[in-house]
């Protein structure tokens, strides 16, 4: 219930988002009508559209945007006529086509207060038009909602979220449309300037069609500083989040979320791990583990099932291989199955994907032989598992004793005393004989080796327009479609393009030699997700570090000069300071184009 008010009231603050305003011109076209047969009408249609559309969006993937575009259209050309025979009545009387015809009809119904079914048709059609324009901001409440249902399936609960976010907006839009009637109906009869009034709706519907049709909605509007409400949303989200019971929070910040609530790296949420006790105390047992049912894939091992594996500690390890919390953990986990494989532990590795280039099987293969896995691995492109477990977190471990039942879990890094003790609890439980009491000692090196979270004042930033924050080129970033960008002014926490880019719902992609991208970043190391074009040719880039070469401070993936290339997909560590962390400016520029970025992450 907490989630289903969360999103009434995300909805019901969309009304002072900018990019609401292309849609208020279609409401109040109907203002001085009675409410219940048009207002009413047009608000159902349009906020069922909207939930339709969203719902679609959110669990069909490229298919449905695509199929809404073709929606979108035909509502811009529908309500282009609506705006254009209330400018000019008698292009209605003279039009015979079937849509002309329709659009004489919604101006006619406005005209003559015509209460019929057919009125109330009119209205909600026109709100269903108005639905398929509404693109209202994705703040954190919508952003939740769609997460949840990217990562969860579809369910009936997700359309349910989407139609009551849908209706609060509709209740706001509802308010306004009573206020606006009023004013209509004051300005009938005090100025008799109606025909006036009626004109100037219709000037307004075809500026909001045209804004819409050049993207003005989701760019400039959503842009603009009139109102954002996405700082409103997040506290709202915090309260609620606080107050309800959720399962066990990861102990520190070193975790990727699946839920856009809980950012990885934020420096306000970072928590500094528990000191380690000597022993621990009694496990509990927090469920029965579900099956490990719906891989694509296993790896290194034939498919495994939680009963075949009765009598075994199990250790579930949810990663993906570009992520740099994900990989930080291996060294450990390669050294438990490794020490305690013949004591009775099995250690698996479940590997779900946050790119798509992730869901590549010839790119997991590649990436878990190169990173030494020789535990099995369940690909989980179908985030089957990850639903099984209610998962939200990259990496999360979960320790399953003999019986299959969960008595430990662990999201994100370190704890690794305490996780390895925990093994060792449950295999003597097992009755396990032998069981080796000393912890292991892990020397990592390169992207393994393990952060300095006391230096790290950035956090994770994507580059993809879905989820990018801080972006500093002059004008912002132009969604889907070739753009030059300049250099940004640099500080902390910011960063930008220069030169020909696309910028893409997941990553920005260079259409010609000489880009660049620049982050002003405090930080030990700095890495960043990269690929190569479709043709898999290697892309050279140079990095500075300060406008110098990095010299000692480059990260492995780079020389002393700044060189590397990009050669497959993956993580690439750039910078790795050897001295005194501070404020740095970080540029790289690719000498050959092609490439593709997806995320900064850091250390």
């Amino acid at each position: 219930m907490i989630l289903f008010a969360l999103a009434f009231l995300g909805g019901v603050l969309t009304i002072a988002s900018p990019c609401i305003l292309p849609v208020l011109p279609f409401v109040f076209a109907r203002a001085d009508r009675p409410f219940l047969r048009n207002g009413l009408p047009m608000l159902i249609g349009m906020a069922a559209t909207f939930a339709l559309i969203a719902t679609l969006a959110a669990v069909g993937g490229g298919w449905a945007a695509q199929a809404n575009q073709y929606g979108r259209i035909a509502a811009l050309a529908l309500l282009a006529l609506f705006g254009l025979t209330l400018l000019f009545p008698s292009l209605a009387d003279r039009a015979m086509q079937p849509l002309v015809a329709l659009g004489a009809r919604l101006s006619s119904r406005a005209d003559t207060g015509d209460e019929g079914f057919s009125g109330i048709g009119s209205a909600l059609l026109l709100g269903i038009a108005t639905g398929l324009l509404w693109a209202p901001c994705a703040g954190p409440i919508l952003g939740l909602i769609l997460t949840g249902a990217a990562l969860q399936g579809a369910s009936v609960q997700t359309t349910l979220l989407l139609a009551t976010y849908a209706a609060g907006a509709a209740t706001s839009l509802a308010l306004a449309l009573f206020a606006g009637g009023r004013v209509f109906a004051a300005m009938k009869r005090s100025l008799g300037v109606g025909e006036w009034v009626r004109r100037g709706f219709g000037l307004a519907v075809l500026a909001g069609v045209a804004a819409i049709a050049l993207g003005l909605d989701t760019g400039i509007l959503a842009r603009a500083s009139l109102a954002n409400t996405a700082s409103v949303e997040q506290k709202l989200l915090e309260k609620f989040h606080a107050a309800a019971e959720q399962p066990a929070q990861p102990a520190s910040s070193n975790v990727m979320s699946g839920d856009p609530g809980i950012m990885a790296g934020n420096p306000a949420m970072m928590m500094k791990a528990k000191p380690t006790p000597a022993a621990l105390p009694a496990l509990p047992v927090l469920g029965v583990a579900p099956d490990l049912s719906g891989a694509v894939e296993w790896l290194n091992s034939p498919p495994l099932t939680l009963e075949s594996l009765k009598g075994k500690v199990v250790l579930v390890d949810f990663w993906t291989y570009s992520c740099i919390n994900c990989l930080r953990t291996l060294p450990y986990l390669r050294a438990w199955a490794e020490k305690y494989k013949d004591q009775g532990l099995v250690v698996i590795g479940v590997h779900a994907p946050e790119f798509a280039f992730e869901k590549d099987l010839g790119n997991v293969k590649r990436a878990a032989a190169e990173l030494g896995i020789t535990y099995p691995i369940a690909v989980d492109n179908n985030y089957a598992i990850w639903r099984a477990f209610k998962n939200q977190y990259w990496p999360a471990h979960y320790f399953i004793d003999a019986q299959g039942k969960i008595r430990r879990q662990h999201f994100g890094e370190g704890e690794y005393d305490e996780s390895e003790r925990a093994i060792q609890q449950l295999l003597a439980e097992a009755k396990h004989s032998e069981v080796s009491a000393p912890l292991v000692k892990v020397n990592a090196s390169g992207i393994e080796a393990q952060p300095d979270m006391g230096e790290v004042r950035s956090s994770e930033t994507y580059i993809g327009y879905d989820r990018a924050e801080n972006f500093a080129s002059p004008g912002g970033v132009v969604q889907d479609a070739r753009h030059v960008y300049q250099a940004p002014a640099q500080s902390l926490n910011h960063w930008g393009l220069a030169g020909d880019w696309t910028v893409g719902e997941e990553q920005a992609a260079l259409n010609a030699s000489g880009g660049a991208i620049f982050y002003r970043f405090h930080a030990r190391d700095l890495h960043l997700v990269l690929g190569p074009s479709a043709n898999g040719k290697k892309i050279r880039f140079r990095v500075t570090l300060d406008g110098a070469p990095p010299g000692e401070n480059h990260g492995v993936d780079v020389d002393a000069n700044g060189f590397g290339q990009v050669s497959e997909q993956r993580l690439y560590q750039l910078i790795r300071q050897n001295g005194a962390v501070s404020d740095r400016s970080f540029e790289i520029q690719f000498l050959d184009p092609g490439v593709k970025a997806y995320a900064f992450t850091f250390g």
